[in-house]
């Protein structure tokens, strides 16, 4: 008789796969700008720098001239005690968020939006920036971290700068144990077991004299779920024949 495989667990969801987000210190996101205007600026101060379990990057209070109070993510030089800007008109400094359309090319930026006043979404871990490329009136060209170019809105707000806490991965984990902890704190499960090092009953891929699938790894769109594992309804599989 057979068992659950992971991809079903997953799915079927549990505590062991979700993040503990009564732990998070809340969402970091730009809500509190949707009532500034094209000449309008708003100044705040960063009150204090925290740990937000499951997040690399270090977030920070801030407290608005208006009264309001904020998380946000903020840049590598930046301190508690320093200033910032919010709105068209702030000046090109690190910490600032400003539009897309009033940075300058070649400018590093992180936590982009994706559509204008969403919040943020892009470009958010530790020791990450993205480089805007060129700007015209509607779009905006920014090449991502990972050398794509990407198009935006120009009215998009960005932070300028390069996150926090860039020097994260140079550490090595060394034990398994600070690994696994790392990974509940982000809801991910782990470690993870190759499906061909499990036992028959475990796996479609598992069984056998020697460590491999036996077979395709092809599998179909409506597959059941316990045997749902490999490639799904592939176009293709192989080597390309130039």
């Amino acid at each position: 008789m057979g068992k659950r495989i992971l991809v079903q667990r997953k799915g079927r969801g549990g505590r062991q796969f979700r993040a503990l987000s009564h732990r998070s210190r809340g969402p970091v996101k730009y809500t509190y700008l949707k009532q500034v205007g094209a000449d309008t600026v708003i100044k705040g101060v960063i009150t204090d720098i925290v740990h937000d379990p499951g997040r690399g990057a270090p977030v920070a209070y801030a407290k608005l001239e208006n009264g309001e109070e904020c998380l946000m993510l903020i840049p590598e030089g930046v301190g508690v005690g320093d200033a910032f800007e919010i709105g068209e008109g702030a000046t090109l400094k690190p910490g600032n968020i400003i539009p897309l359309k009033n940075i300058p090319e070649g400018t590093p930026v992180f936590n982009i939006e994706g559509i204008p006043f969403d919040g943020g979404k892009y470009v958010r871990t530790s020791g990450a920036y993205a480089t805007v490329i060129s700007t015209d009136e509607n779009k905006t060209v920014v090449k991502m971290p990972s050398g794509a170019l990407k198009t935006f809105n120009s009215k998009c707000r960005a932070t300028i700068g390069v996150v926090a806490g860039g020097g994260r991965i140079e550490k090595p984990f060394v034990k398994a144990g600070k690994k696994f902890y790392l990974m509940k704190a982000k809801g991910i499960h782990w470690p993870v077991v190759r499906g061909a090092a499990m036992n028959t009953v475990s796996h479609p891929h598992g069984g056998g004299s020697h460590q491999g699938p036996g077979g395709s790894t092809s599998v179909k769109r409506n597959t059941p779920p316990g045997a749902k594992v490999g490639l799904i309804a592939p176009k293709r599989t192989g080597l390309k024949k130039r």
